[in-house]
């Protein structure tokens, strides 16, 4: 029991420690064999029907690091000082549609699924797909669901990141239409199967942050029993 409880508090510890980084030390740098712990946390991330819906694009180049930070006004401390700088891309309608190619490999190829069971299998989703969450709304709604996936592996990069003491800020403030000609440009879309979801920095903050705020647990906690 005594590990389990200093499990517990290691855990907490890390939550404690993580905050939206806004600027970093330039001069430290996250080693490689830490960076790929934090992107192997990703990549074991759940997702929605097991999709695995998500790309990790690594940008460290500095002239597409500037050439981001004009359209990306909430990473403007983050992209020219953080150690690695993550966008990440989500699959869209061509891929996630419940008769996609993307689909059927993913469960054949990925999830070694029996090929037999592959039309009940594509029959099930197309039902939660089109009647219980209506995500065949259009191409936004589902690619909106798609992004959700993302969220996922995104929280549990920068958690397993707080946990060996690497700091890191979560960025939506960008110009998505910007963003996505920019990586339409460079061929980073594979011909409209991804788009842009989110980004993240990652690195060793230039400051302490002020104290973690947060709302008490029983405002924001219901049990119903």
């Amino acid at each position: 029991m005594e590990q389990h409880e200093k499990t517990k508090q290691d855990i907490l510890k890390a939550f404690q420690f993580r905050h939206a980084t806004k600027e970093f030390d330039p001069d430290k740098k996250i080693s490689d064999h830490d960076f790929q712990f934090i992107l192997e946390t990703g990549r074991l991330s759940p997702s929605s029907i097991g999709l695995e819906p998500w790309k990790f694009v690594v940008i460290q180049n500095k002239q597409f690091r500037e050439e981001l930070r004009k359209v990306t006004w909430g990473a403007q401390g983050q992209l020219p000082t953080a150690s690695h700088y993550v966008v990440i891309l989500a699959r869209t309608m061509k891929d996630v549609k419940y008769d996609s190619d993307y689909i059927k490999r993913q469960m054949l190829e990925v999830k070694k699924f029996p090929e037999h069971l592959m039309d009940n299998i594509v029959e099930r989703y197309k039902t939660f797909q089109e009647s219980d969450l209506h995500l065949l709304d259009s191409e936004r709604t589902i690619f909106d669901w798609s992004v959700k996936q993302t969220y996922i592996a995104l929280g549990n990069m920068m958690t397993a990141a707080a946990q060996i003491g690497i700091d890191s800020c979560p960025v939506e403030g960008f110009d998505y239409h910007a963003v996505h000609e920019i990586f339409e440009k460079k061929g980073l879309l594979e011909d409209g199967h991804l788009d842009v979801a989110v980004m993240v920095a990652f690195g060793y903050r230039a400051k302490e942050p002020r104290p973690k705020t947060r709302k008490d647990i029983n405002d924001i906690v219901q049990w119903i029993e």
